[in-house]
């Protein structure tokens, strides 16, 4: 299990973007557990993310350059291509159902439990 909180680096223009962003870097941190893994004999199909922005999810799986996502930095396209070679697949969960959220933001006590 691997998990880690920490403001971007770079100032994002949307939600989206931070999405996006937050998207890479977890497929990247993935990646690396999975080459780990793989040293010790597991065998991996697609891996599955999970993000609840569907328009980060579109971004990720749109091979066309949009000029409204034009301006994010080229490191972060890393996600994108893990898509397109079906290393990853990404799922929409809605956010009442996203665990990652359960550290990143105070949460009512209920949800909290339900998480």
């Amino acid at each position: 299990v691997s998990w880690s909180s920490k403001k971007q680096k770079s100032t994002a223009i949307s939600t989206t973007e931070a999405e996006y962003i937050a998207l890479s870097g977890c497929c990247a941190q993935v990646l690396w557990m999975r080459s780990q893994l793989s040293d010790y004999g597991f065998k991996f199909n697609q891996i599955p993310l999970y993000c609840d922005n569907q328009s980060a999810i579109a971004l990720c799986c749109n091979s066309v350059q949009h000029s409204r996502s034009k301006h994010i930095d080229i490191r972060h396209h890393f996600i994108k291509e893990q898509v397109e070679r079906r290393i990853v697949e990404l799922y929409f969960v809605e956010t009442k159902y996203q665990l990652a959220d359960i550290f990143t933001k105070a949460l009512p006590r209920e949800r909290f439990e339900t998480l």
